[in-house]
This record gives structure tokens, sequence and C-alpha cells, in this order.
């Protein structure tokens, strides 16, 4: 008897819990954060997660998360209802920190390992957004910027699929300052993509 999607799905998602691939290289030991079902509608893929991630294992649980979530303009508890926005970075797991303090990126053999299989149990997906240079390197490829900011200015080009945007860290604060064109044309075209998407 062939195997109902529900159960393929409740298997993956379990195999993608139990996954130690990368676990010799991972300073806080392996636990994946994602959190997807086939029924979401708008797709998030971000970096990797940070320590608060890790240890709650809720994406964007931080200060980060809360500034996606203004940019968006969705509450936090529409954020995590996961029938309708699923949530995927490039590495599962926190990659643990640089030699500058920050953390590193996302580890190179999550994305390759497990994106294709999850990508194809979310049939409905109208719109994904890229959250900084990890996820445009990997979904737009040759089609990106000379740099990440030329990449999110140009979002235009890449619809309907797909919509850039910077990681909204601290460190963003005054990159918005620089680039008055996100306040003012970015962001309300986002929230009217996203409207639309629902």
């Amino acid at each position: 008897m062939p195997r109902r999607r529900s159960d393929i799905f409740a298997s993956l998602l379990a195999e993608v819990a139990a996954c130690r691939h990368c676990e010799a290289n991972l300073p806080l030991g392996p636990r994946p954060v994602v959190r997807v079902a086939p029924t979401a509608r708008l797709l998030i893929i971000g970096q990797a997660p940070g320590t608060r991630v890790h240890e709650t294992g809720i994406p964007w649980n931080d200060r980060s998360g809360d500034r996606l979530r203004q940019w968006l303009g969705i509450e936090r508890e529409a954020f995590y209802d996961s029938g309708r926005i699923a949530i995927m970075p490039m590495g599962f797991c926190y990659p643990g920190v640089d030699a500058r303090g920050g953390d590193k990126p996302p580890r190179p053999e999550c994305a390759p390992l497990w994106h294709r299989r999850l990508l194809a149990q979310l049939p409905d997906i109208r719109l994904t957004l890229l959250v900084g240079a990890y996820a445009q390197a990997r979904y737009l490829g040759k089609r990106r910027g000379a740099s990440l900011t030329e990449t999110v200015q140009r979002f235009a080009e890449y619809g309907p699929d797909f919509l850039p945007l910077p990681h909204p860290s601290w460190r963003t604060t005054a990159w918005e300052k620089r680039n008055p064109w996100f306040g003012e044309g970015l962001l309300p075209a986002l929230r009217q993509r996203i409207a639309a998407v629902f």
C-alpha cells in the first residue's frame, strides 16, 4: 500500500530532527530548527539559528525576529502559524562563533542535504523571502547583484517567486538610514505581496 503524503512528510521531519550530519562542527551540538507544513504559502529562508534560537528551538525568537516581523507587518502569533508560514534556514543548527565574535556562516552541508526534499513537500508556496546573502546566493545564483544592497534594491526583478531582504540584525539600522528606498519602496511592496499571498 502506498504511503500517505502526511506519513511521508512526518517521516521527513523526523529525519531532519534526528540529523547529526554536522555534529562534529557544532559547538552546542545539533538542534535543527525548522518549521514547515504542506499548507504554508509563505516561505522564509534565513541564515542559521543564533544561540537564543538554539536554546528555545523557536526560529527568529530574538531581536532580529522582532525586526523581521516589523518589516513584514505580521504579528508574532501569525508569524508562528506554520500552516501559513514556513521557516527553513540555510543551516538548521547553530554554527558557532567566528574569530571576530559574530556567528559563523551556515554549515554548507545543510541546504543541499535538506532543502530540495522539504520544498517538494511544500506545494502551496507562493512567495519565498530570501533573508541575507547566503539564501540569495543559493536561490538567485548569477541573477543576484554585485552586493547585497544591489540585490535587495533590484527586488522587483526576482518576483513573483522570490523577494530578497537583508538580515534584520542591529547592524541593518545604519544600512536602512543610508538606503531610504528600503523603507519607502520595498517594505510597502513586501507587505502588499504578503497580503496577496494570504
